[in-house]
């Protein structure tokens, strides 16, 4: 292939966003209008004989609605066969048998996989026949909600009627297993199988891949190699997409040699070729996949996207852009496909510069901008900080779906602006346009972003009041709201509500529990999960490492480190060494925290070093914390926030030279320290104070009560804390500047603009002082308030004196 020497500059920039062209004929409305059918459909006799699953060109594809109207109709006529059916295509439905199933596998494509476990739930209730073809299906729904106690009834229902010697639904009920229950459960059944398939063995495979355990799934793929068993060319191709989600080029490369070995030389060659290509680009390893596109021949147009997307994804855009020219010289012209796939995949990596310069392309060839491409647009813009953009596509499309609408509403909540966000929903609803799941999902998102506590009380309201069904992720994404609002004891309590919980509803309440500092809790809660056969991931051990951490667990966190190796097979990342390092660092272990590091078998990051430098100032060493600082800023020299904690760590010792000399290096390079700013909603808006600021609109409703508060602080015995104000002024002048500490100003605030009695929840982005902590404790008790503040850190519960930190953070 020759190369092109054109740049990236060459994609034109769009000349105005709002020259769309609107295709008016992809509204996204259905196709199939079950109840104008209903009424038009001539009353035909049924034919004798009719075949139990139906030809292909009948299929139906029926929405949600029109699945749930379809049911309701076969209730009401009990699914007797006799009566007529007002559908020409379910006709060929000829039994009952056959009219669930089409239920259960509809129900499951319009993601209601819920409704599909009722039907078989009444379909065991009347003792109708289950038959081999509605299990696997069933299994499905299982697994998408994460219900494996009702997994086990229907494995029981299985053996009991003599399905268990059927292949197809051995490897459901494996790859229920795997994803649901245990790890250790799936391979036993795995082992007694008398028949496996090549899917037996890839769900196996992908069981390991998708839990980290890369060697146990090296050793099946070997033994599988061993007895003769080779993977289908579909089969291949869906365990190269499995692979393609672990950064691990041996397991890569392995997984290449198998394929290498066992594919035909047919049509095959292309699509496996690709999958490789996709598999290489996301662990980043560009060569080896550009090594495959190069030598693949009769490229076609996925290939070349696969390619494309893969130099995106490493954010080496101007070769992306040039191979984007190449494909366009070599007479290959992209399809509506292609340019959503690269589209999505420069909001995935912000890249907003090549992303309008596709959007430009397709302005400029007469793309009909669909529904599908348009929504595709506005993601992107949104996840690239350009809402304005975003906004004006959205503005240009009429006939807009409730993807569009809970695209624009996404791309506000990226952007923290939660009235335009809460506008978009209202419009939304006004045009008839009713929110699901993923709509609620990102208000949650934002409210629980801004500390918008009233307003995520009204969403989670409407959900309910709506009857909005509450999958698994929303039902997640209220645990983690009410965690990150303060509210642990709610967010405790839907927990203990819902009966389907995932791993990720698991891993929200380990990680609400650690953000509030209890640490036995969040290991309680692990240890549930351990004692009802949930396996735990990466993720888990993040959050209750974290927990260990804030709580001063140091036994029980190097415990868990050493079990998610031993017991569970997990590799650390980066993430688990950092969560260890702030564990050691915290008890003032600083030796043992730096040795550590030292034997991390990947280079240390940010958030690594960034906790032993943090340690370094809570314990005053700062011989450690100029070398943890030296091997940060040469990373990230640009990086305000470590050469602050450098700073602060020679002021706490007043070495006034070396801070002058820290902050003038800052200024010369242009580097501004991250003012320090509280948050607090006070009837549905959300309030934000900088220190000393002095242009609040009531600002002097909130000074004065800042004085009542000093007024009050010291007849309880309080004494300012001036070690909290790093700067080389006099001890009056600190004590001045620890008064109007931002959440000093929210808390005044917070008490002149609530009713006694009512919790108040500052929000603020940087870590409490000493200062302010002791404060807060005495204010809580001289109020008779509830004072909750989340900084950068943790929660802190303000409440009779005391915090729940213990004065451990």
């Amino acid at each position: 292939m020759a190369t092109s020497n054109l740049h990236l500059s060459a994609l034109p920039h769009p000349l105005s966003i709002e020259n769309f062209q609107k295709d008016h004929n992809s509204s996204g409305t259905s196709t199939l209008n079950f109840t104008q059918a209903m009424a038009k459909e001539k009353q035909e006799p049924r034919l004798l004989y009719q075949p139990n699953f139906p030809p292909t060109h009948h299929e139906l594809k029926p929405n949600l609605e029109e699945t749930q109207q379809i049911h309701a109709h076969l209730i009401k006529t009990h699914f007797t066969c006799s009566y007529q059916i007002p559908f020409t295509a379910l006709q060929y439905y000829y039994s009952d048998v056959a009219l669930h199933s089409f239920l259960v596998t509809s129900y499951i494509k319009n993601s209601s996989p819920k409704n599909a476990v009722k039907i078989y739930a009444d379909m065991r209730k009347m003792d109708a026949e289950v038959d081999n073809f509605t299990i696997p299906s069933v299994l499905k729904a299982c697994c998408l909600i994460g219900l494996p106690l009702q997994g086990e009834e229907i494995h029981g229902f299985v053996v009991k009627n003599g399905l268990v010697g059927d292949v197809f639904v051995c490897n459901a009920l494996i790859q229920l297993y795997g994803e649901c229950r245990s790890l250790a459960a799936a391979r036993m059944f795995f082992d007694k199988m008398a028949n496996k398939d090549d899917v037996s063995w890839s769900t196996m495979i992908r069981n390991y891949c998708r839990s980290g355990m890369l060697d146990e799934a090296l050793d099946i793929l070997r033994k599988m190699h061993a007895m003769g068993v080779k993977l289908s060319e579909v089969a291949m191709i869906s365990m190269v997409n499995v692979f393609a989600d672990f950064a691990d080029l041996k397991l890569q490369k392995a997984m290449h040699a198998y394929v290498v070995r066992n594919r035909s030389y047919g049509n095959s060659v292309v699509p496996l070729t690709t999958a490789l290509i996709d598999m290489y680009a996301k662990c980043a390893n560009l060569v080896y996949a550009r090594r495959l596109f190069d030598r693949l021949s009769g490229v076609g147009i996925v290939s070349w996207t696969a390619m494309i997307a893969g130099y995106i994804h490493c954010s080496d855009l101007n070769e992306g852009g040039r191979v984007f020219l190449q494909m366009l010289q070599e007479g290959m012209f992209p399809n509506d496909i292609t340019m959503v796939s690269l589209i999505k995949a420069c909001g995935s990596t912000r890249a907003l510069e090549l992303g309008k310069r596709l959007h430009a392309f397709t302005l400029r060839n007469g793309f009909s901008i669909s529904l599908v491409l348009a929504t595709a647009l506005i993601d992107m813009y949104g996840k690239c900080g350009d809402v304005i953009s975003a906004r004006s596509i959205f503005d240009s499309i009429k006939s807009k779906d409730l993807m569009m609408w809970s695209a624009m509403i996404s791309a506000y909540t990226q952007a923290q602006r939660i009235d335009q966000a809460f506008d978009i929903f209202v419009q939304m609803t006004d045009h008839g346009i009713r929110p699901n799941s993923v709509t609620m999902v990102s208000l949650l998102s934002l409210c629980a972003k801004n500390g918008a506590l009233g307003v995520g009380k009204w969403v989670h309201a409407y959900i309910a009041k709506q009857g909005i069904e509450s999958d698994l992720i929303l039902k997640t994404s209220l645990v983690d709201m009410y965690a990150k609002f303060g509210d642990i004891d709610a967010a405790h309590q839907l927990f203990m509500e819902a009966t389907d919980r995932d791993i990720l509803m698991w891993n929200a309440m380990i990680s609400g529990f650690a953000m509030h500092g209890h640490g036995e809790a969040a290991l309680a809660i692990f240890a549930q999960m351990e004692r009802l056969g949930i396996l735990p991931n990466d993720i888990t051990f993040i959050g209750a490492l974290h927990a260990c951490s804030h709580a001063g667990l140091v036994l029980q966190g190097k415990k868990l480190f050493q079990e998610m190796v031993d017991r569970f097979g997990l590799v650390p990342k980066v993430e688990h060494y950092g969560c260890m390092v702030d564990l050691l660092g915290r008890a003032g272990l600083l030796d043992e925290a730096r040795e550590l590091i030292s034997s991390m078998p990947m280079r240390p990051n940010r958030v690594v070093l960034g906790s032993l430098l943090a340690a370094c100032k809570l314990h005053k060493n700062i011989k450690l914390g100029e070398w943890a600082a030296k091997q940060f800023l040469s990373m990230e020299p640009q990086n305000c926030g470590y050469n602050v904690l450098l700073s602060n760590i020679h002021a706490a010792a007043n070495r006034w030279g070396d801070v002058a000399d820290i902050r003038r290096a800052m200024k010369d390079e242009g580097i501004r320290k991250e003012p320090g700013i509280s948050s607090l909603e006070v009837n549905g808006s959300v309030h934000d104070f900088i220190t000393g600021d002095k242009s609040l609109p009531e600002a002097g409703k909130i000074y004065d009560m800042v004085a009542e508060m000093r007024e009050k602080l010291e007849d309880a015995g309080y004494t300012p804390d001036t070690s909290a104000v790093l700067l080389n002024i006099e001890e009056e002048a600190k004590e001045t500047a620890l008064n109007y500490h931002s959440e000093k100003l929210a808390m005044a605030f917070g008490l002149i603009s609530t009713a006694p009695g009512v919790p108040i929840r500052i929000m603020k982005n940087l870590r409490i002082c000493d200062d302010c902590h002791t404060a807060s404790k005495l204010l809580s008790k001289i109020y008779g308030r509830t004072i909750i503040i989340r900084d950068r850190i943790r929660f802190h519960h303000f409440e009779e004196g005391s915090c729940s930190c213990c004065d451990y953070w």
